[in-house]
């Protein structure tokens, strides 16, 4: 127990290095970053559906099913990223890897509270972007925009059970991160060329509230949820320098801090609107199960002042989930593959993002599966998903993908009482 404490702590600092750069996507150029999954990688594998609650596991975005635990869990999970970027006359191929989460939960009262932290990605920036063009005077222009960067949440939630097959949850989530943007320009025929870079610390609360009815029908459970992310108010304490460069070297000539205090824009803040979020499903515990999940945002309230981008507008952004899975005999002796968790899903999220007024969609198909090891319900969980973002009209960029996700979830039976015969 105390070797698996231990590398939980080293993970935990590893995450907290490595969790920027976690995108290549030329879309994290815009709000504030690409929105990560934040959801384990049995939830991923399943369309991302988040309303199936048990005993066992550990679910990131429905505190209620703290109220359900029966064994003390930890959960870690690491991703990898297969991706082309597709123009309407080129490609290019790209490939990512990142830790995806770190989460402890622990049960106070057998099956009635619970409470859970840890450590999850929120957004993260990553891009290289060249824009050519020819300006009034016939001159070329070429603009490189770079970005970097990305936010993350610890989390701290707690469960309990209201009554029989009724469960809520709660879930205050603490933002932190910087987000860096530049932009060098350079014309043709002019001796120097213009440099804007900008940097914002961010941090800020959000809290995450879940409620779940499961009423039983024989062997069958019928599984309904109800969860509201509410919006998201953060700070943004910003810096911003510009200056001159040489063409040929990229080497700065001279550069100026902006004084942000005289612009009202030294600290600014980000509103991320309330997420909401309806399921529905049914299936029989440790069998089989199919859900259908739809989430709504007012995405169309956006705000970050500081980093808002020319081309770019928001809209209302929805998303739609359907997926299960499927267990032949978890009992099985005589066979292993009996024993493994299949699940499957296919979700299709409408992102709330215009570029070139063009909205921006991302779908994805996912599958995976949940192989036994040891006691207690632990198990090597593996996903994966192909998906496709955005389009190649609009002078934009379509991204093709292949996600592989790997993630452990430990069982242990502490704070039980043992009985002495």
């Amino acid at each position: 127990m105390v070797k698996k404490l231990v590398l939980a702590l080293l993970c935990f600092a590893t995450y907290a290095v490595s969790a920027q750069n976690a995108t290549v996507s030329p879309y994290s150029l815009f709000g504030v970053g690409e929105l990560r999954s934040i959801r384990t990688v049995e939830n991923q594998s399943m369309g991302g559906l988040g309303m199936y609650t048990d005993s066992i596991h550990i679910h990131l975005n429905n505190p209620a099913s703290l109220g359900k635990l029966a064994l003390t869990s930890y959960s870690a999970a690491i991703s990898h990223r297969e991706i082309r970027l597709e123009t309407f006359d080129d490609q290019q191929n790209s490939s990512v890897s990142t830790l995806e989460y770190i989460a402890v939960a622990l049960p106070i009262r057998f099956q009635q509270m619970g409470v859970s932290f840890g450590i999850k990605p929120y957004s993260a920036m990553g891009y290289s972007l060249i824009n050519e063009t020819i300006n009034d005077d016939g001159a070329e222009v070429s603009t490189q925009y770079n970005g970097e960067g990305g936010l993350n949440q610890v989390f701290f939630s707690t469960g309990f059970r209201v009554r029989r097959n009724l469960h809520i949850g709660a879930s205050v989530n603490y933002f932190f991160g910087n987000l860096e943007k530049s932009r060098f320009q350079v014309v043709e025929d002019v001796l120097f060329g213009t440099v804007d870079q900008r940097r914002s610390n961010v941090s800020g609360f959000d809290f995450n509230y879940g409620l779940t009815y499961t009423p039983s029908f024989g062997k069958h459970t019928l599984f309904t949820s109800v969860r509201v992310n509410t919006q998201a108010n953060l700070t943004s304490d910003n810096e911003q320098q510009i200056g001159t460069l040489l063409p040929e070297s990229g080497q700065n000539i001279e550069i100026f801090e902006v004084n942000l205090d005289e612009l009202n824009l030294r600290h600014t803040f980000i509103k991320i609107p309330t997420t909401t979020t309806l399921g529905l499903g049914y299936g029989e515990d440790k069998r089989w199960f199919v859900g259908a999940e739809y989430s709504f945002q007012k995405y169309s309230e956006f705000i970050n002042t500081f980093l808002q981008e020319n081309n770019t507008d928001y809209e209302d952004a929805s998303s739609y989930a359907l997926g299960g899975y499927w267990v032949p005999d978890y009992t099985s002796i005589d066979s292993f593959f009996n024993r493994v968790t299949y699940r499957a899903g296919v979700r299709l999220d409408k992102t709330g993002l215009i570029v070139n007024e063009k909205s921006i969609e991302d779908f994805g198909i996912t599958f995976g599966m949940g192989i036994p090891i040891g006691a207690d319900f632990s198990n090597l969980n593996v996903g994966f998903e192909v998906g496709r973002r955005g389009t190649t009209m609009n002078q934009l960029v379509r991204e093709s993908y292949f996600k592989l996700s790997i993630g452990l979830a430990f069982n242990a039976r502490w704070f039980m009482k043992r009985q002495i015969n």
